[in-house]
């Protein structure tokens, strides 16, 4: 089984790339890496390129993501693995100025996914401000059929269920965190949301402050959600991409145990993967707390 180690990036399509390249860099605090006429590449500022505009008549369309696996593995040999599951890839050189190799294929839903072993972080511009994230956490995904979708992922990528709620919502992780990638029901198919993870609660505090000195509203939270237990606090950027900020995700931090890591506001001791009940709350607090998934926004 190939084994997805961490997300990498995301490209999102949009008719403004100046305003875009503006948002990610002074409200986000991501840096530009690489940048030409019609394509921008950022990363956060511990090096890890997160970010790729490309010039497009669409908004926030997020027509690729790719994939961190061991550095050191066979990108033929994950090639062979995905032909045996009836997957035509193809390689690429320099996706990236930090990729050098990588394959790309696509999912069930038509996303381009692109998968690369080894990685040069990117250089130190010396920068500060903006929200300054250490990583991207996240990607959600809006799909028709979330079991296909989650099928896919873990019996190819090697992805594992965190959480479901009901049969509609997924939670798939490929590292400690509690999720890397969501999959929720809808008849329109399309980007949910993005996440990027602060340092703590506190940071969470500061960045809905600088949101506001940057005349940007929340749209959800800050709140604690229940599924996953993180601090959260919600927006959209120019382009209607929803951006979550997060903190405090559970943990599994010892695979063969099978819990997350113990927290005072768990519901159960110890608490495992598990299916929701569909009508989950979405928050144990903050704004937006009393409503349940299917309404997610």
């Amino acid at each position: 089984m190939i084994q997805v180690k961490r997300l990498g990036h995301a490209t999102f399509t949009t008719p403004d790339l100046e305003q875009q390249i503006d948002y990610w860099t002074q409200v986000i605090g991501l840096t530009v890496v690489d940048q030409g006429k019609d394509r921008a590449c950022l990363a956060t500022r511990l090096g890890q390129e997160c970010v790729f505009l490309e010039r497009g008549s669409e908004k926030g369309h997020m027509p690729q993501i790719a994939f961190q696996v061991a550095p050191g593995s066979d990108l033929g040999e994950i090639a062979a693995k995905l032909r045996s599951h009836g997957v035509h890839s193809e390689f690429r050189k320099d996706i990236s100025p930090g990729v050098r190799d990588a394959i790309a294929f696509r999912d069930p839903k038509g996303t381009l996914v692109e998968v690369y072993s080894e990685y040069e972080f990117a250089a130190d511009d010396e920068g500060d401000g903006g929200v300054d994230p250490i990583k991207f956490g996240h990607v959600a995904y809006r799909v028709k059929d979330p079991q296909k979708l989650t099928a896919f992922y873990c019996d190819i990528l090697g992805f594992r269920v965190s959480d479901w709620i009901g049969d509609h919502f997924s939670f798939l992780r490929c590292g400690v965190d509690h999720h890397t990638l969501n999959f929720v029901r809808y008849e329109d198919e399309a980007l949910h949301h993005i996440a990027f993870e602060l340092r703590d609660r506190g940071e969470i505090h500061n960045a809905c402050d600088l949101l506001t000195k940057k005349k940007i509203q929340l749209v959800w939270g800050p709140q604690r959600h229940v599924v996953g237990h993180n601090i959260a606090a919600y927006h959209r950027n120019s382009d209607d991409i929803r951006v979550e900020l997060f903190a405090e995700l559970d943990q599994m931090k010892d695979e063969t145990m099978g819990h997350w890591e113990p927290r005072p506001w768990h519901e159960e001791r110890p608490l495992r993967p598990k299916n929701w009940p569909k009508d989950t709350l979405r928050s144990q607090w903050g704004f937006g707390s009393f409503g349940t998934f299917p309404g997610y926004p």
